[in-house]
């Protein structure tokens, strides 16, 4: 974990702040002393994190946005940029996966609707999109940025138990993540992604016991992922001391995928 103080100064954005892994990578940037902009589409969940983070001494601020809506994107980044200051550190992370096969589980692409493919590619990759344009202005004024969005190794390998199109959405985050990289490079900003394997969140304990249990034995570390140890890749990716790291995809996976 990156050194308390290492990010003063700086505003991050980290979006599906509310729960999960999102809200641990939102503590962690406020912790190591960044203001936090605590961004969920659900509002109550934003403003309790941002509460109880504002209760620990730290920065941050909630706003409601459905990060698929352009207007919401743009109203939800003035807000946080008003309260807080221009954002330089951006983490991607709202995203769904909806279970809605015949069994309460993965969708195989037989049966899965034209709306639900479409509204993951909204949420997943538009929103990614949406949220990074609102921002990069800000960060090449500064002539500094970091931002890191949270793609999967279900992006990078076969993985039964995703759907193809949350697989879809984390594969296309590793391309907008390359091809930022050599855009934003000249301006001091670097991209990366994160793909973490199965993590232990409240969301992943509704799945199936075997489903985890699988995964689990095909782990080297022969366990899940935490929250924080995602928020610790993220937070050494949007540090100083990753300044010469771009382009690149981090598992955060316990070997699970070894490439």
């Amino acid at each position: 974990m990156t050194d308390a103080g290492s990010h003063a100064g700086r505003v991050a954005l980290v979006t599906g702040a509310g729960r999960g892994i999102g809200r641990a990578i939102a503590d962690a940037h406020a912790a190591a002393g960044a203001g936090v902009i605590y961004l969920d589409h659900d509002r109550a969940l934003a403003e309790e994190a941002a509460r109880v983070a504002m209760a620990r001494g730290w920065r941050a601020v909630a706003v409601a946005a459905d990060v698929a809506d352009e207007a919401s994107v743009a109203a939800a980044v003035r807000h946080g940029t008003e309260t807080l200051g221009p954002v330089t550190l951006l983490v991607n992370n709202a995203g769904i996966s909806p279970k809605s096969g015949s069994a309460g589980g993965k969708a195989f692409v037989w049966e899965m609707q034209a709306a639900e493919w479409r509204r993951v590619l909204d949420v997943n990759l538009t929103g990614a999109f949406l949220v990074t344009r609102a921002v990069v202005p800000q960060m090449r004024e500064a002539g500094y940025g970091r931002i890191v969005s949270i793609s999967s190794v279900a992006g990078r390998t076969y993985c039964d138990i995703v759907s193809v199109h949350y697989a879809a959405t984390k594969a296309a985050l590793i391309g907008f993540t390359k091809h930022l990289a050599g855009e934003l490079g000249p301006s001091g900003i670097t991209v990366n992604a994160v793909a973490p394997g199965r993590i232990d969140t409240p969301l992943m304990r509704g799945t199936a016991a075997e489903a985890n249990e699988a995964v689990r034995l095909a782990t080297p570390l022969q366990r899940l992922g935490t929250p924080d140890e995602v928020a610790g890749m993220c937070l050494f990716l949007t540090s100083d001391k990753a300044a010469f790291v771009t382009g690149q995809v981090c598992d955060v996976a316990g070997g699970w995928l070894m490439t």
